[in-house]
């Protein structure tokens, strides 16, 4: 049976995170302080060039296998440069009230 993709996204994050903390506490080679130095470090707007090379190369190896892992798995993956979206029909454009609903129509 195959996987579901929420399934399948948990195993590939949680491969990622997995990954990522190893690469951490192997680029601290055995240091506490190096280590804590190094989690410390990250926060919610740390950029990916602010992480340490292991951690890094760690992200970019699960982005790769993570992709492995779909295309394995069936699921389709779209080229960056793929075809654009289609232009939105031009309709007739619907007025609003100030409440953001549309006119009542009688």
């Amino acid at each position: 049976m195959p996987k579901s993709a929420t399934d399948l996204m948990q195993d590939i994050i949680n491969a990622a995170v997995v990954d990522a903390i190893v690469a951490l506490k192997d680029s601290a080679k055995g240091m506490p302080n190096a280590l804590l130095r190094d989690l410390n470090a990250v926060h919610a707007n740390t950029a990916f060039t602010d992480l340490p090379t292991a951690v890094q190369t760690a992200v970019a190896t699960s982005v790769r296998d993570a992709f492995g892992k779909l295309r394995k798995e069936g699921y389709a993956i779209a080229e960056a440069n793929g075809q654009p979206r289609p232009p939105r029909p031009a309709g007739v454009p619907v007025t609003r009230r100030p409440g953001g609903r549309p006119p009542v129509r009688r």
